[in-house]
Order: structure tokens, then C-alpha cells, then sequence
């Protein structure tokens, strides 16, 4: 009786130990499709990147500058009456 009841202990833990495993490997190849999935989504989204980068299908035209248009814009001069020195100066 004792044989019987070590040898269905030895059977019943072969069993699980080896649903233990095809869990594990299922777990990992779960695992590699996840992370295959998302590097998929990356290299679309860099495809979709340099395309824009790239701007072989982008048409410009419309927003180049005519340089007669450039002449008409006035000149600004910059006010350079800042002086450095009165920043640190302490009899202010």
C-alpha cells in the first residue's frame, strides 16, 4: 500500500512539475510576442518619421519668400545704450 501510494505521490508530482514548465514556456513565448509587438510598433513609428523627415511628398511652394517682398521690410536697429558696468557698480 505504501509503494502504491509513494509512486502516485512520484507520478503526481512528474505531472506537475511538467505543467510547471509548458506554463513557463508559454509564459516566455507570450513574452516574445509582446515585446516582438511593441519593437513592431517602434519601427512603424520611425518609418513614419523619417517619411516626414525625409519630405519627399511635402510641397513647400506654397511658403517660399519672394526676396522683393524682403525690401519692403524695415530695417530695426538694436538700442545699445546698455552698459555692463552699471551693474556693478556700487555707488548707484
Amino acid at each position: 500500500m505504501k509503494k502504491i501510494l509513494l509512486a502516485g505521490m512520484v507520478l503526481s508530482s512528474l505531472v506537475f512539475s511538467l505543467q510547471a514548465q509548458e506554463k513557463n514556456q508559454n509564459k516566455e513565448e507570450l513574452l516574445k510576442q509582446k515585446h516582438l509587438k511593441e519593437q513592431m510598433q517602434r519601427e512603424k513609428k520611425y518609418a513614419d518619421e523619417q517619411k516626414f523627415y525625409q519630405a519627399d511628398e511635402y510641397d513647400f511652394s506654397e511658403q517660399e519668400v519672394d526676396p522683393k517682398d524682403l525690401d519692403s521690410i524695415p530695417t530695426i536697429e538694436p538700442e545699445n545704450d546698455f552698459d555692463m558696468t552699471d551693474v556693478y557698480r556700487d555707488d548707484i
